[in-house]
């Protein structure tokens, strides 16, 4: 790994020589106690600068070391610097030069090691902005105290670092399960499905009386019925409407990222529902995940958030090229900002095939903070039975909803005044880049 690092020694100080060259000869033509002085300092100084550049050269080495290998928006990054000099020359201004590409991640820092010493110490930052960056290389600025010589010392190692779109609770938001309504209550002209039992509850007026519980019923002495899961048989299909011309807002408070949200949150309710989860995207570059029921879907549709840009397919084109790969048993999950009523008849196409969509339409008119067209959307597709809801930059922007674990610590405080952490971070080791 040592032998990795490039390094560079540079003069800086040409005019030196012919100097020197000239104060020769003029002790030659005109011996004097000055010539003779000015050579033996210039001299003395070129050879002890080239001397403590070479030192710095030969024996210094930087070892840049995370914490973390992934991250969400929001998670604090640490990382740990160490600066070693074996030489028997001090480095008295070492800069140190971060290539990485993470945005808002300023870790520059001027230090210096002593003679056959070392220097540490750790860089702390926040993951502001999903998206997938190398941290590293890293290059160590030096130079003799005269100024002669310059020394680059460059540490090529990477590490990539995956920052994840947070994943938050969403307690208002109901999916509508393909066939169903609620606790197994048939969707009209929706196809018979199986859903999973998942425990019973008191009976209510209007429950059906094929969904009895009867021996809970006996053993209790009143009526209970079945409760589901929530989720019938049939694969969850999130569609996450990225077309550049729909989208409003800027930054964190805009319909793209709320939607990412949205999107994360939802394919990790699924997946702990034990449900197959898919996702289709149609953004940059386009993405066509098919439901999985695994630990692995979950990092693929995370990563695949990660990466995802606007892009310029409309929903009405992603509603029809979906059409023919989804089952009838599927639940239809459409997150949208669109406020053109022109993918409607695709989605009718849909509903007629069986499937029971879900809209979460994010009010462009709230983020965008002006009018817009198009706010009768949600009536409409009222008017189609189709389940929606209203999302605003509210639904995020509560405090139970704030990303951001890994690397952050809580405490508390002791009759004694003593501070307890009560959450550490997760892995604490150090990993050395590349």
């Amino acid at each position: 790994m040592l032998n990795s690092m490039k390094t560079r020694l540079h003069f800086k100080a040409p005019i030196l020589a012919p100097l020197l060259l000239v104060l020769l000869f003029l002790q030659w033509r005109d011996p004097s106690r000055i010539w003779t002085m000015l050579l033996v300092t210039l001299g003395s100084i070129w050879f002890i600068s080239w001397q403590w550049a070479r030192s710095i050269y030969k024996n210094t080495r930087i070892t840049r070391e995370i914490r973390f290998g992934w991250a969400q928006v929001g998670d604090r990054l640490e990382e740990r610097f160490t600066v070693h000099n074996g030489g028997v020359y001090p480095i008295i201004n070492a800069e140190i030069e971060d290539h990485s590409s993470l945005p808002d991640y300023p870790i520059a820092r001027v230090t210096a090691v002593g003679s056959q010493d070392t220097t540490e110490w750790t860089t702390q930052g926040v993951c502001s902005r999903r998206g997938v960056y190398l941290l590293g290389g890293t290059t160590l600025h030096s130079a003799d105290p005269f100024g002669l010589y310059s020394v680059s010392i460059h540490d090529p190692a990477q590490a990539t670092l995956m920052v994840m779109p947070p994943v938050v609770p969403l307690p208002q938001i109901e999916i509508t399960p393909g066939g169903y309504l609620g606790e197994g209550r048939p969707r009209p002209r929706a196809p018979e499905q199986t859903v999973g039992a998942a425990g019973v509850r008191a009976y209510q007026s209007g429950d059906p009386l094929r969904m009895i519980h009867w021996p809970t019923s006996a053993r209790l002495g009143s009526l209970f019925v079945r409760t589901f899961d929530g989720a019938p048989a049939g694969d969850w299909w999130i569609l996450l409407d990225l077309d550049q011309e729909t989208l409003a807002g800027s930054g964190f408070d805009s319909t793209e990222e709320h939607a990412i949200i949205l999107a994360a949150s939802l394919a990790d309710r699924g997946l702990k529902a034990r449900q197959s989860v898919g996702m289709v995207i149609n953004g940059e570059p386009f993405t066509w995940l098919a439901p999985q029921e695994s630990p692995a879907q979950r990092w693929q549709i995370l990563r695949a958030l990660a990466l995802a840009q606007p892009g310029k397919i409309p929903l009405a084109d992603l509603l029809e090229r979906i059409r023919p790969q989804i089952g009838q048993r599927a639940t239809l999950l459409v997150i949208t900002a669109s406020r053109n009523g022109a993918w409607l008849n695709s989605l009718a196409m849909l509903t007629r095939k069986g499937i029971v969509p879900t809209v979460l339409w994010l009010d462009a008119e709230a983020f965008a903070d002006k009018k817009l067209p198009g706010g009768e959307l949600p009536s409409m597709l009222a008017q189609h039975q189709v389940s929606c809801h209203v999302i605003t930059p509210d639904l995020l922007n509560r405090p139970e909803a704030q990303p951001g674990q890994a690397g952050g610590w809580e405490w508390r405080t002791s009759l004694t005044g003593r501070a307890i952490p009560i959450r550490k971070p997760g892995d604490l080791s150090w990993r050395r880049l590349g």
